[in-house]
């Protein structure tokens, strides 16, 4: 028996790659974490549409699932919402995310895959410019 092969499955590229992302995350500062996870929602809302637009509706509605399952379960629970009204505008806005991308799939509105695409690029880009500024200011 192939010991590499039953301890990384058939495709050890995808081990390689997921070990790396665990040492990224179990690594990251909480700032960096919060930007791990809008990447992963940006990938699960890309190949969603890549699955929307072959047809593949098992494989679509599991990246939305997975999409809305970092949202709700990663992204809105690291916000503290005592932060202020720029966190609770946070709060909302991944929210409002996670009914869009739960109504694309059941609605079939593949659209609102470009709502979300722009909300989390706008919010991906102004948390990645916020951690720059305060890194560079020694915060």
């Amino acid at each position: 028996m192939n010991t590499a092969y039953s301890v990384y499955g058939k495709n050890p590229v995808k081990a390689y790659a997921k070990v790396g992302l665990e040492t990224k995350v179990l690594s990251a500062s909480p700032e960096e974490l919060l930007t791990i996870m809008l990447e992963a929602v940006q990938s699960c809302v890309i190949k969603a549409r890549l699955y929307f637009q072959n047809g593949d509706i098992a494989k679509r509605g599991e990246n939305i699932s997975k999409a809305i399952s970092i949202i709700k379960a990663g992204l809105i629970p690291s916000i503290n919402e005592d932060a202020g009204e720029v966190a609770k505008n946070m709060i909302l806005s991944f929210e409002l995310m996670a009914q869009h991308l739960l109504n694309a799939n059941m609605k079939q509105q593949e659209a609102l895959l470009d709502t979300v695409e722009t909300m989390l690029k706008d919010i991906t880009d102004a948390w990645k410019t916020a951690t720059a500024t305060a890194t560079a200011n020694g915060k």
